[in-house]
């Protein structure tokens, strides 16, 4: 499981060139034609071999460019347009989409997906299962680690017969998309839960909520989404799209964008890693690096702080001068989250270079879970770190490894360890710390912050069953 040793990642163009390098990728018709056209976007200088170096004599104010080199927008503008879809969709059969396949619509309307504009294709599906990565037009590569795709069972694809269109509805019927020039081919759930998360062992949380009872074949197409996607649950003014996130990084004059991912509240070891992020890359020259304080708002399992409480404690965080507002822009990235370990950690490295981050700090055990099954972790605590420096289509990705955080117990915070005194050093664990959080006892001093703290002891008040509070667990050592 992940613990507070981390790395970062960065992420780093390949080229001396600008916008005139002819090895930028020209997309295939069907995934450009959603597209606005290009924006030139400069090239900051190269990073390899004594990239510190470089970085210090060129760090860039402009934002790296997607994958892709343009950013993909699929919802319609109101308008004619968008009217337009809602009647078409009126006259098409009509699929309905559950949760998960509405958080993939979201997703691949905005651009996270970029340059992908729909539901995957068998040939995309297979490339994706086999080779992580996606060939384009030209011949150039963008890595595409986790399939997006969309489920139907017989009946659906005998209702949709030999239309070329198709309208996608959420859980009340009303239309979301349009999804044209539409493939359908089997759904083989064994080799995809096996390509995906490297086992087909029973109890993996995503694949019993979205494949096992899922249908036989999967359906793929060009996707237009009607209007922007709202839960309408307090939290969308945090679901900035990458267009809008990229805004807000050059409002702010942002030369250099460093992304943190987590599923979990913020203790101050985070907080360490996010702080000593920023001072390297001062040392490195930049001016103002900006943090995408980035949770996972999508899909979660069940035993996993739902993200409005997540939401919640971060904004304390902030409240408390843990981080630092003036340089840190908090938005809820909407991917479900499949627990899929290394393979996974390729994909959310990738959405965040669409937003523009050009620094990803990646964790021990990145996007990992136990083993459904066996009392160990399912996959190799450093493996995601070594897969990003390799990853095809991530070749702009370089690791620098950074030191473990752990509870100094002299200096009564989180810090470096230090293994010349050892015995100084408490690790706690997230089982630990969920625990504390239940019996309602504070952690050592300096672990979170109080107003943090506070939310989470709330949280797991308002989840127990009454009169539990009699009872107290015992903490892990």
């Amino acid at each position: 499981m992940a613990s507070m040793a981390a790395f970062i990642a960065v992420v780093a163009p390949n080229s001396l060139h600008s916008i005139s390098n002819p090895l930028r990728p020209q997309l295939p018709a069907r995934l450009r034609r959603a597209l606005p056209p290009p924006v030139p976007v400069p090239v900051p200088f190269a990073i390899g071999k004594g990239r510190s170096t470089a970085l210090r004599r060129a760090a860039s104010c402009s934002l790296i460019e997607p994958d892709g080199g343009t950013l993909v927008d699929l919802v319609a503008r109101e308008g004619p347009a968008r009217e337009a879809l809602r009647r078409d969709a009126a006259r098409c059969p009509q699929i309905k989409l559950s949760r998960i396949d509405l958080e993939w619509v979201h997703v691949l309307s905005e651009g996270w997906a970029s340059p992908l504009c729909g539901f995957m294709r068998e040939a995309e599906f297979l490339q994706t299962l086999h080779f992580n990565c996606l060939r384009l037009g030209d011949g150039s590569i963008a890595n595409m680690s986790v399939p997006i795709v969309l489920a139907i069972d017989d009946a659906q694809k005998r209702a949709i017969g030999d239309r070329r269109r198709i309208a996608l509805v959420d859980a009340r019927d009303k239309p979301v998309a349009i999804l044209s020039d539409i493939e359908i081919y089997k759904h083989n759930k064994e080799e995809r839960i096996a390509r995906t998360w490297g086992t087909t062992a029973p109890g993996l949380p995503y694949v019993e909520e979205a494949i096992t009872n899922a249908g036989n074949w999967l359906i793929g197409g060009d996707l237009e989404v009607i209007e922007r996607i709202k839960y309408n649950d307090g939290l969308d003014k945090y679901r900035l799209s990458p267009a809008e996130l990229r805004e807000e990084f050059s409002r702010r004059n942002a030369d250099a964008v460093f992304a943190f991912q987590l599923r979990n509240p913020v203790h101050n070891g985070h907080a360490l890693l996010m702080t000593d992020t920023r001072r390297c890359l001062l040392e490195m020259g930049y001016k103002n690096p900006i943090l995408l304080l980035h949770p996972l708002g999508g899909y979660t399992k069940a035993d996993d702080v739902p993200l409005h409480w997540r939401m919640k404690q971060h904004e304390k965080v902030l409240e408390d001068g843990v981080l630092n507002p003036e340089t840190t822009v908090v938005a809820i990235f909407p991917s479900p989250m499949h627990y899929a370990g290394p393979t996974e950690v390729q994909w959310h490295a990738k959405s965040r270079i669409n937003a523009g981050a050009n620094f990803y700090i990646v964790g021990r055990d990145p996007a990992g879970m136990s083993h459904p099954i066996e009392k160990r972790d399912l996959y190799d605590a450093d493996h995601g770190k070594k897969v990003l420096s390799m990853a095809p289509g991530l070749e702009r990705l370089n690791i620098l490894p950074f030191k473990v955080a752990a509870y100094d117990k002299k200096q009564k915070k989180m810090a470096f360890f230090d293994p010349s005194r050892h015995q100084d050093f408490l690790f706690i664990s997230g089982t630990k710390m969920r625990t504390l959080a239940k019996n309602r006892e504070n952690p050592p001093d300096g672990f979170m912050c109080p107003g943090g703290w506070d939310v989470l002891v709330e949280y797991y008040d308002s989840v127990a069953p009454q009169g539990a509070n009699k009872f107290r667990e015992a903490v892990p050592a």
